[in-house]
């Protein structure tokens, strides 16, 4: 009979001697990709969905159209992300920006560790191609509902990979997380082109006889056709029923977004961080070029159909990070060993490359020792690049940085009357602050204006022709845009605005009439970088 104690101490030393090699990279891996997903959330659209879940908690109720603009005010408005919503402003209350960040960092590498099991190949392979997917997707690492299509793209892919490749079948799960993801955000329609890319491939891999790999039979395919059939009716359990069949296709229709909102746009291959996108689609063409086999069409059809939504679309580089990774391990693998009989073809003898992923330090004591020392002193750097952008002071510092933080607090101060004109990557964080007081003209919801405000927005914003009619048509009595936008320059010549605020990121005019000679008289001669904060009040 083994003691309390004595089962205590003989637990400790079993997980003492397996922290291996392997186990290591692991640990080392997800600790990185966690501390890179802890980041400030300065991005304008965490702010109206905080908003929204704090309205649905506070009235108990889900919006139906739109409460927040004046512009649109009363607009039939989806509110695709309302649980999401209710949860990313729970985490707020109850945590502060804390909450916020380490949530997102946690759902950032799970998604990754399913991407992870979708590959038995070498290890140390496994994890670079993690990390490149992680660093090609880190663009969309936001706290917004768009991180839950992240996570459930994931985990789509990872039981659709048991179902193929491992005979394992979890498809009864794909409609319960289908109903969760319609009610989560409005990119579930991902979930269906999963599917369809599974059925397509395996259709052909039928008809043209592919034999690397396991092919879905006939009858595997067919039920995977009735569980997306499932999967396509259960989408009306929300809280817009039908309507969110056609939802997906709205914000697409939208010209003026791929035309001037750079996440709605193709990728701009001139900006470093799109970098890793480029290096992933070449070295998955390499591996396969590489390989001695057969594509498997399946593979073929997802790679190739992501990539394409890439291409047309920034926002989607994310997804094809996630779904070409496991496509990439099993190819590369092929690849490696490929390059390697190139290289002992020319008489190299194997060395540690060869090693990598085959054989492996015997864990005795002395190195399992300096494992755990390593991994305890990676954890310790790792806490520390952790705290710094959870703390309120740091968080308050950035959003200075990119939001008109100080602007938002001389409106709300002097009681600017309204409308307000402001500029789109402004707008959720407006919501945030200056709702009610304070509907904004323009904010992040795509889905909510239609291509011809957009173009009107972009109209004003541009100073295009006609742009003073736009202004009057919605009664815009202040604006408040960007310093060095062209509108501001516009602004500053004419003589029907008249700057009253100006900050290093924001700057505030008010139209020149009788109406409004108090905050003119009083702010007029206001030069420079700033305000003086006596005179705000």
């Amino acid at each position: 009979m083994i003691l309390p104690a004595n089962r205590l101490i003989l637990t400790l030393s079993r997980t003492f001697r397996a922290l291996d090699t392997r186990r290591l990279l692991v640990a080392i891996l997800f600790v990185a990709i966690f501390t890179m997903a802890v980041r400030v959330p300065t991005d304008t659209d965490t702010w109206w969905h905080l908003r929204s879940g704090e309205y649905i908690l506070r009235t108990h109720s889900i919006p139906r159209h739109d409460v927040f603009s004046h512009t649109v005010a009363g607009k039939p408005w989806i509110d695709h992300g309302w649980l999401a919503q209710i949860a990313i402003y729970l985490l707020y209350a109850a945590f502060g920006y804390a909450g916020l960040g380490l949530a997102l960092a946690a759902v950032v590498t799970m998604a990754f560790v399913f991407v992870l099991l979708q590959s038995e190949e070498n290890l140390y392979l496994r994890a670079f191609i993690t990390v490149l997917a992680a660093i090609t997707s880190a663009v969309v690492w936001i706290a917004r509902p768009q991180i839950v299509s992240f996570l459930l793209t994931a985990v789509f892919s990872y039981i659709l990979y048991l179902y193929k490749r491992r005979g394992r079948n979890y498809l009864f799960l794909l409609p319960l997380l289908t109903v969760l993801w319609v009610n989560t955000h409005g990119a579930f329609i991902t979930a269906f082109i999963l599917l369809g890319c599974y059925v397509i491939g395996e259709v052909l891999n039928n008809l043209l006889g592919h034999k690397d790999d396991r092919v879905l039979s006939c009858g595997e395919i067919a039920f995977l056709i009735k569980v997306s059939l499932i999967a396509l009716m259960v989408l009306v359990i929300n809280p817009n029923t039908y309507q969110m069949y056609l939802y997906p296709f709205k914000t697409v229709g939208i010209g003026a977004l791929r035309d001037y909102i750079q996440e709605w746009a193709s990728p701009d291959f001139h900006q470093l961080h799109l970098h890793p996108f480029i290096w992933m689609v070449l070295l998955t063409l390499a591996a396969i070029g590489l390989a001695r086999r057969r594509i498997d069409f399946t593979d073929l059809i997802l790679t190739s159909f992501f990539c394409y939504m890439a291409l047309w679309a920034g926002r989607n580089i994310a997804l094809f990070a996630l779904v070409t990774a496991p496509v990439l391990m099993r190819y590369g693998a092929g690849a490696m060993r490929t390059l390697w009989e190139a290289i002992r073809a020319y008489g190299v003898e194997q060395g540690i490359l060869g090693q990598l992923g085959h054989k492996q330090l015997a864990p005795g004591p002395w190195l399992t020792a300096l494992n755990w020392l390593m991994l305890i002193l990676i954890l310790l750097l790792c806490a520390i690049k952790v705290y710094q952008p959870l703390r309120p002071e740091v968080n308050l510092a950035a959003q200075k940085e990119y939001l008109p933080v100080e602007a938002a607090q001389f409106i709300r101060a002097n009681n600017l009357p309204g409308p307000m004109f402001n500029s789109y990557n402004w707008g959720g964080y407006l919501i945030w602050r200056l709702y009610p007081d304070y509907p904004v003209f323009i904010d992040g919801r795509t889905d909510l204006y239609d291509d011809e405000f957009m173009r009107e927005y972009v109209k004003v914003t541009l100073a295009k022709p006609g742009w003073p009619e736009v202004l009057d048509r919605y009664g815009v009595n202040f604006i408040l845009i960007e310093r060095d936008s062209i509108l501001a320059a516009f602004l500053e010549e004419g003589d029907q605005w008249q700057r009253i605020y100006a900050d290093d990121i924001a700057t505030i005019y008010i139209r020149n009439g009788s109406q409004n000679q108090e905050f003119i008289s009083r702010y007029a001669r206001v030069k420079g970088r700033g305000i003086n904060a006596a005179r705000v009040g």
